[in-house]
């Protein structure tokens, strides 16, 4: 989803020194990223994989699991679920994030997840069902509302990046912490995922 080029002039009005910075970065792309065909399933399972990994890492390990369903996708939930646990170590992944899979799995298969539906939810509906799920807290719920679903208000006060971009931004001597950041991002409603996307860049 894309702001509008008026909701984007509002903003940089309402903040002048984000609005500045807008111009140096590269746009917001818009949202959600990826191929057309991926699934949330696959989205949120990607997330728990990747998680505290360097990325070629985490992408050889992705790679492998996908190898382990019948074609070159990734396994849906029942495939997943009917994988043995060994199979999903012996490609790299964790005791904790096999649990989190199968977690996930399950949840999506017994419809305590209904991910088919996830998006006619509001943000904050969408972060308590997905925080549900072991592996998933509130940062990774929150980059599954803005690349996944495209939200426009998005605002991940505990993540570095953005914390570092408004270091930067307001040039601080200390990176703010995610109180802080709340404070601070109140002219950004309702493109808060607009002003970490450029904070995201500043850092």
């Amino acid at each position: 989803m894309n702001p509008t080029s008026a909701e984007l002039r509002a903003l940089a009005r309402r903040e002048p020194v984000l609005g500045r910075a807008m111009r140096r970065v590269p746009p917001f792309p818009g949202f959600p990223a990826g191929a057309a065909h991926d699934s949330h399933f696959h989205a949120l399972a990607r997330a728990i994989v990747y998680q505290q990994l360097a990325g070629k890492a985490a992408a050889t390990i992705h790679g492998r699991v996908k190898r382990l369903s019948a074609g070159s996708r990734f396994p849906r939930p029942d495939e997943l679920l009917a994988l043995p646990e060994g199979d999903l170590r012996g490609a790299g992944v964790s005791q904790a994030k096999t649990l989190a899979l199968r977690d996930l799995a399950t949840k999506a298969l017994d419809g305590t997840l209904r991910l088919r539906s996830i998006g006619r939810l509001t943000d904050d509906d969408v972060v308590e069902r997905l925080i549900q799920v072991r592996g998933i807290g509130v940062w990774s719920a929150q980059m599954f509302l803005l690349f996944r679903l495209g939200r426009l208000d998005v605002l991940p006060a505990t993540d570095l990046g953005v914390q570092e971009g408004l270091r930067v931004l307001d040039g601080l001597d200390e990176r703010p912490g995610p109180a802080e950041v709340e404070a601070r991002a109140a002219p950004w409603h309702p493109l808060c995922s607009v002003a970490s996307w450029v904070l995201w860049r500043l850092a």
